[in-house]
């Protein structure tokens, strides 16, 4: 219950960045480019190799309309075409710096533009081409460059210690960035997956809860054949029939109405201000979430206990599911014993699930409850091939959450692992709801 949907897989391995995203970058880079060019040497009347920084503007500018003109502008690139993209912009910027100081230049901090870009973009291969490409390149203008541009007669020459300082300082940000970046945008393409699969579980969780819709839809279909059937045997009924069809068409009589009856009970589900299964006792929640592990060589305990009346709880898809998930990861880990225990006061309702098992790796308790966790350790699930995500304890606490649950996990001084659930009695009871109706 702990591996990635597979639908959901691609989402996070194939992280196409758009091609029409690089274009007007591009675009935005090159007037900025432009004009920074044309102001230095117009408006300050600094010297500097004019012609060969218009033309390696225009090589960038000319890649730009040659992709609008032949690309589909929603095109999404893969891994390679993007790094190659990004590399010609280090690349252009590279060359440009060479002719206006090297990493003199203030606008050298723009070769950080790609790497930012790479680092949320493309996977941890491509970011390193990228970042090993800014590097190199830096490195190259930081030795081999024109004169900074400045005033007639005079120079700028900055001293060989500073000129060091500057390359480390944009090597340590290109790393910095490479390595921030990049997590951050992990971190929220995780989370994303992670809340587009609880959707789904909730999706099909809701789907099994309305059931009773379509129980009431086929017993309106029914309805009609049945009625038919009804008034044919008791027709049959009337005649003069030998005794031994007389009695199969008594038998057939009854049956009709009893499916009748049956049907006339599905129908009205729907149609109650409050449906049998709305709300259900809190003991009675307990023992529909155990049953299904009754077999498993497991004993499995059930305490139930409070002050006061006993909470009927709303029979909820995403309590259900997350309850029952965690449950289930207890009885997967437990050597003998699982206790499900439910208690109340006249504030509060709390489960609480205790097994026997390994409990929680101390390294990641304080992380439990976040997608994909990526550390194994002694609490592992039935193979390895699941263990270490943790995306269906996140999946069960994000849908408790939605009903108002708080979920905390420990482990126990005795060995094993602890799930408490606490909710507001009069929400988990529908009382806040009644009161607050939605508009």
């Amino acid at each position: 219950m702990e591996t990635r949907p597979p639908s959901l897989i691609f989402g996070s391995e194939r992280r196409h960045l758009r091609i029409e995203t690089l274009t007007r970058l591009r675009w935005l880079a090159i007037f900025g480019q432009l004009a920074t060019v044309l102001f230095v040497a117009f408006g300050m009347r600094f010297s500097l190799p004019l012609g060969l920084c218009l033309a390696i503007i225009g090589t960038s500018a000319i890649l730009n309309v040659v992709v609008e003109l032949f690309v589909p502008k929603n095109l999404r690139l893969e891994q390679q075409p993007a790094t190659a993209l990004l590399a010609f912009d280090v690349l252009q910027l590279s060359a440009l710096l060479f002719f206006v100081g090297g990493l003199e230049n203030p606008f050298a901090i723009l070769l950080l533009a790609p790497v930012t870009i790479a680092a949320v973009s493309l996977r941890s291969r491509q970011i390193l081409i990228i970042a090993a490409l800014v590097a190199l390149s830096a490195s190259v203008v930081t030795i081999f460059h024109w004169p900074l541009p400045w005033y007639r007669g005079e120079s700028l020459e900055l001293a060989p210690l500073y000129r060091f300082a500057l390359w480390s300082a944009l090597l340590v940000a290109t790393a910095f960035i490479c390595l921030y970046a990049a997590r951050v945008a992990a971190e929220k393409r995780d989370l994303q997956l992670a809340l587009s699969a609880a959707e789904f579980v909730l999706q099909r969780q809701n789907h099994l809860s309305r059931l009773d819709g379509l129980a009431a839809a086929a017993a309106h279909e029914l309805g009609t054949p049945l009625a038919t059937i009804a008034l044919v045997s008791r027709e049959l009924s009337k005649a003069k029939l030998p005794d031994e069809f007389s009695e199969d068409i008594g038998l057939l009589t009854q049956e009709a109405q009893r499916c009748r009856a049956i049907l006339g009970r599905l129908s009205s589900l729907s149609d109650e201000k409050q449906p049998p299964l709305e709300h259900i006792r809190l003991r009675h929640l307990l023992e529909n979430i155990a049953t299904p592990f009754r077999q498993y060589p497991v004993r499995i305990e059930i305490d139930c206990r409070g002050e006061g009346d006993e909470p009927s709880i709303l029979n909820d898809a995403a309590l259900n599911y997350g309850v029952g998930n965690f449950f289930e990861n207890a009885v997967d880990f437990a050597k003998e014993r699982v206790v499900l225990s439910g208690a109340w006061t006249g504030q509060d309702v709390t489960i609480e699930i205790r097994d026997d098992g390994p409990g929680f790796p101390h390294e990641i308790i304080d992380q439990i409850g976040e997608p994909y966790l990526r550390a194994r350790a002694a609490r592992r699930l039935k193979t390895e091939i699941d263990a270490g995500l943790g995306l269906g304890i996140f999946i069960s606490k994000t849908l408790l959450e939605r009903t108002g649950a708080t979920t905390t996990f420990a482990n126990l001084e005795t060995g094993g692992a602890l799930v408490t659930m606490i909710w507001s009695r009069r929400r988990v009871e529908g009382a806040e709801s009644a009161a607050n109706p939605m508009p």
